[in-house]
């Protein structure tokens, strides 16, 4: 591996349109934050859920400090993230606000269960988890919300939907394994020679 020495390479400051569309290429599970209580709630669409730990189960969001759902957040101490199935493209489109909704608005034309920690969680969701703020680390134009899971909802699907290159996308594990074997295994090893 050929290394540059440091003081021949040239800093060039990266423009948020160049970072933006870097990171286009990088293709995330797409989920719904939920936030608030009873009728003062909200949501939003992200690519940004990670597991942070699984002794204790805890997941780790970054949301914009200027998104509605974060000062619900702060003051309540709990989320909802819910995990988008790949036949729930509305409702990532909605909560991404598409439509101009806002708000409880956000939640019509689906179905939602309140969690224990009183935040909506989606029917029919990949997985749904009820969060504990853990804690908040503020950074920049966003804030680190640290999770622990409290209760998990899981259905029997398993198609999810994905964001990659500015789109939607449907990603099936049975249909992609398939055609992932069909054009990566020589003829032969698929005739059984």
């Amino acid at each position: 591996m050929n290394v540059v020495p440091r003081d021949l390479m040239t800093e060039i400051p990266v423009s948020p349109a160049d970072f933006r569309g870097a990171m286009r290429h990088l293709t995330g599970g797409v989920s719904i934050i939920t936030a608030g209580r009873g009728k003062d709630i909200t949501g939003m669409t992200v690519t940004s859920v990670t597991s942070l730990s699984v002794e204790p189960p805890t997941l780790l969001v970054s949301i914009n400090r200027d998104a509605s759902s974060f000062p619900l957040i702060k003051r309540h101490g709990a989320f909802g993230v819910n995990i988008l199935n790949a036949d729930q493209l509305d409702v990532a489109e909605r909560f991404a606000g598409k439509g101009g909704f806002k708000g409880a608005d956000r939640f019509a034309g689906s179905q939602w269960v309140t969690a224990v920690s009183g935040v909506p969680l989606l029917v029919g969701a990949l997985s749904a988890f009820d969060c504990e703020v853990e804690e908040i680390v503020e950074r920049h134009s966003h804030g680190i919300v640290i999770g622990q899971v409290r209760n998990i909802r899981s259905s029997a699907r398993t198609a999810a939907l994905a964001y990659w290159h500015g789109q939607y996308v449907a990603v099936d594990q049975d249909e992609d394994a398939a055609r992932l074997a069909d054009v990566s295994l020589p003829a032969r090893s698929r005739r059984g020679i």
